[in-house]
């Protein structure tokens, strides 16, 4: 059975001769290109200092996006639950003076507006990915979208709330896979890298790995993020914190300065292999298409 006959209810989101590669532009970068794209941040935005004194660093070793929470969807409702609003303002603070774009979550359509007048890109967490209402909110804002899987979900239903965002008029949207839950319960989660690989063929849009849920421990995070890069991933998201033993929110999983440094400094040879592989992997990616279509 092709993939086109396998996922036909998702037609929009295949790749075809007439959608190659989409490219989701967010300020100056466009992810789904030819440049690795990495996205580091805090789990949740806790105060200034720590926003900005990570904003400053992860920029200087090499990210391009700024991850931090302002809203935080935790199973236990006496965790840190984020500072919302002025969260807000903080990550639009660490734009104008970093240069960074910036990625957060919104949880509930209602939170859309606030959320977009201060974020480039609007996260859909893994809770919340098959939330129809918040996913056509956030579509009709017109920012992208960065659509992480659900931490039950399969492949076919990633491509269909997908699908569900592109046909509320939106084609900026970002794949991530971050994980999954299945009978292991060693980590966190069970990183999916065949997930992306599968992804990287059947469809035009950017996926992107996020090796710190997909484990939650902060040593596997620079090896699961080699793995991410071999499967054919645009870019990462990591969560990186000064302190990580300290932090109001997943520190057990989340680089300090150094160690992040260091996972940067050890992804150069990989992230240009993967600028050479591009063209025999699309090249790949076409010929399937065309053997099973």
């Amino acid at each position: 059975m092709s993939w086109q006959a396998r996922f036909a209810d998702t037609p929009d989101v295949l790749l075809s001769e007439q959608r190659r590669g989409t490219v989701v532009p967010v300020l100056d970068l466009a992810i789904g290109g030819d440049e690795f794209v990495t996205i580091a941040g805090p789990c949740a935005v806790e105060n200034e200092f720590q926003l900005m004194a990570t904003a400053q660093r992860v920029r200087r070793s090499g990210a391009r996006i700024l991850r931090g929470g302002a809203f935080k969807p935790r199973s236990s409702p006496y965790s840190f639950q984020g500072l919302g609003r002025e969260a807000l303002r903080l990550l639009a603070r660490a734009r104008r003076e970093t240069g960074l774009a910036i990625v957060t979550e919104v949880m509930s359509p209602e939170d859309v507006p606030l959320v977009a007048e201060y974020a480039d890109i609007l996260q859909i967490g893994s809770r919340s990915m098959e939330n129809f209402s918040l996913l056509e909110a956030a579509a009709r804002s017109g920012r992208p979208i960065l659509l992480k899987r659900g931490l039950v979900a399969t492949i076919a239903d990633l491509l269909r709330s997908a699908q569900f965002v592109l046909d509320n008029g939106n084609k900026n949207v970002i794949l991530c896979e971050r994980g999954i839950r299945t009978f292991d319960t060693t980590l966190r989660n069970t990183f999916d890298a065949a997930g992306i690989a599968l992804l990287k063929q059947i469809t035009h849009l950017p996926v992107i790995a996020d090796p710190s849920h997909a484990c939650g421990d902060r040593h596997l995070v620079p090896m699961l993020a080699r793995i991410g890069i071999a499967a054919g991933a645009d870019g990462l998201i990591v969560e990186v914190h000064p302190d990580p033993d300290n932090a109001m929110s997943d520190g057990e999983q989340s680089l300090d300065f150094a160690a992040f440094d260091a996972m940067m400094a050890g992804l150069e040879p990989w992230v240009a292999l993967r600028k050479r592989c591009l063209d025999v992997v699309e090249s790949s990616a076409l010929q399937a298409m065309e053997a099973v279509g």
